[in-house]
Order: C-alpha cells, then structure tokens, then sequence
C-alpha cells in the first residue's frame, strides 16, 4: 500500500508540507485544485503546479481528491454533456502529469453531512459529530448549510461549494423527482463517458460511498452497501471503474461488513483508493467520530488492515478524519496530529500482521 495524507494547498490548510513530510512511513500527499469552479476544466498550468509544489517538499502526488461532478450530471440535465465533456479534459490535463487515481463522489446536494464540526468529547478533544436527533427536526436545510459555515474555524469546507449551496433550495426542488434508480441510471452515463478516456489515460476513477450512508432529507442515495458498490461497478465493466472504500462512512450502519466488502472488492481488484479511519455509532442511528484506535469506536482496524494485506492492496491508503487534539487550530477533522497518530497506528498494523505472517511460516 502507499500511505499518503490529505493535503488542501499552501493557500488554504493550516498544515505545511515541510510538516506532512516528517510523519514517518508517508508516501504522499492527495490534493486537488480547490478554486476552480465545479464543471470547468482544471487548467494545465495550476495542475502542473501543484505537482511541481508537492514533488518539491519531497512528497508524491498520484491521487487527486476529489473532481467533483457536476448536479447537471447527477440530475441528467441537459447541460450535462458539456459538464462530463469538460470532466474529460481535465481527467487528460490531470494523467499527462502523472495522476493515477480520481476520487469523487456521486451524492446530490450535499457530499457529506453532520451537525457538529467540533463536538466536545470526554477526553477534552473534539470531533465531527452526526446527531440523527437534530437531523430529523431539520425543515430547512439551507439553515444547516449556514450553521456549518459558522462552524467551520474559518475554513473551507470540502464538499460544501457555496456557488452550489447558495441554490440549496433550488436543488432540492430538482432532485424531488430523481430516485435511487434515476440518480443509478445518470451515473451510469457519466461512467459510459469517462471510462473509455480514463483506459486511455491510465487514470482509475474511485468513487466514493455515501457519508453516512442513508437518505438524508430524502436525497436518494446509491452508495451505501454491498449490493450498491456491485451494481455501479456494473455499470462500466472496466478495471478503471472502481471505489474509494472509506471504512467510516460504510461502517457507519451496523449492517455493513467492511472486512468482507474489501476481501470481495479488493480481490477483484476494484478498490482504487482506501480511506481508513474509525467512528463510533450510538445506538439512536447517530455517530462520532474517533481516533483511529480500535477500542474507540465501533470498527476494529485491525480486521481491517488485514483483510486489506489478505488481498494484496497495492493501492493508496490514507488515514481519514480525525479528532481536533492538543489546541490545534484546523479545518474540521483534517488537524495534523491526530491523522498523523492515525498513520502511525495503520503503519503499525500493517508491520505487525506483515511480521506475524511471516512467523507463523516459520
């Protein structure tokens, strides 16, 4: 596996690449061009920089997260061939400097959701908090889109576009008559589309699940379990369609087996990109997030790490939200030093299941 770290550029996260480069065991960073419009195509120069900035810390950077997609391409709209056709031509700006691997994510409106940013926790951290509780009680959701803002330290947050949830009104108005079967069906087309480029680019497409993975507000959804991940690797039969299998978001519902679901998809060789981190659910359907430690929440890491070693994961890996620790003064769930504890932990693991093979050889 190549271990690597999220990282949102010199202008916008609190964490320099000097810092990220110290983190023992890393490989990489996961970044993206976070200031270009969604839709419109990322420009040769800004790619070309943000490679030559990272590979100039001494950090690689295969693995962009994410290139969001388009509502029109969600909604089946009629603008979306202009929207995938624009999709394309930065998927081929992204492959001629050496980029591998896409993640995005195919959930209308809102890429993910909670209600808290930094809920305060026992230990005097912190962390992102969904309350199913106050989720239900939400008539307007334009009003959870302000309160995040409010919330967010003064960042960005990823995901959260304000040039698309300024009109959160007028989406939700929109996606009123798309199912599950209709949000399916316009994934597909996208995928018909991108695939064939990406085959000759040499560039994976991971999609990423649900977070959480349930209807929201009455949003359909089409990755939240197993049965979903088979059918939209159907949905273009190539090597290149694959997921980014984030183990907090699937195992946010109880019904969800992620050691079984990276055995069944990684030994296919369908799983791009692993997000490994853990969350802890509660028994009234809402959850926290954790440190990566097993016995903090509800996921056990180590099943996890070795159902990834038991399918030969050769992909990229990277620790995932983690909680805001020690004052650290960052966006919501991506501080330094609780993700960095996080990779030493994934790191730790991965020796140790590598090393207990090999004396259970000999």
């Amino acid at each position: 596996m190549k271990m690597t770290f999220r990282w949102y550029g010199a202008k916008d996260d609190s964490i320099p690449l000097q810092y990220i480069r110290q983190i023992p065991g890393i490989g990489g960073v996961v970044s993206a061009v976070y200031d270009v419009p969604v839709g419109e195509v990322w420009p040769r120069e800004r790619v070309r920089g943000l490679k030559n900035e990272v590979e100039g810390s001494g950090l690689g950077l295969e693995v962009i997260e994410s290139v969001n997609v388009h509502e029109d391409i969600k909604l089946a709209a009629p603008a979306r061939d202009r929207y995938i056709e624009n999709y394309i031509k930065t998927l081929k700006n992204l492959a001629e400097i050496g980029i591998k691997c896409v993640c995005y994510n195919f959930m209308p409106v809102f890429d993910w959701t909670r209600t808290d940013l930094f809920k305060p926790l026992k230990d005097g951290s912190s962390a992102m908090f969904y309350d199913k509780r106050v989720i239900d009680k939400i008539t307007d959701p334009s009003k959870m889109v302000r309160a995040m803002r409010r919330g967010s330290n003064g960042f960005s947050l990823p995901g959260w576009e304000p040039e698309r949830l300024n009109r959160v009104g007028e989406l939700f108005q929109a996606y009123q008559t798309v199912d599950e079967e209709g949000l399916r069906a316009a994934l597909g087309y996208f995928l018909k589309a991108v695939i064939p480029y990406c085959e000759r680019y040499d560039i994976k497409m991971a999609i990423h699940p649900d977070d959480p993975p349930w209807r929201i507000f009455g949003l359909p959804r089409i990755v939240k379990d197993e049965r979903d991940i088979a059918l939209l690797l159907e949905l273009a039969d190539s090597p290149y369609n694959g997921v980014t299998l984030c183990s907090g978001s699937l195992g946010a519902s109880p019904a969800n087996d992620i050691p079984a679901m990276i055995r069944k998809f990684g030994k296919a060789g369908r799983i791009h990109f692993a997000h490994v981190r853990n969350v802890l659910r509660q028994d009234d359907g809402s959850l926290c997030e954790t440190s990566h430690l097993s016995s903090d929440g509800s996921l056990d890491l180590y099943d996890i790490m070795k159902a990834y070693h038991d399918v030969g994961f050769d992909g990229y890996m990277r620790p995932d939200h983690g909680r805001n620790i020690w004052d650290e003064k960052c966006r919501p769930g991506y501080g330094l030093y609780d993700r960095a504890l996080g990779i030493a932990y994934l790191n730790g693991l991965d020796e140790a299941i590598k090393k207990g093979e090999k004396s259970d050889v000999i």
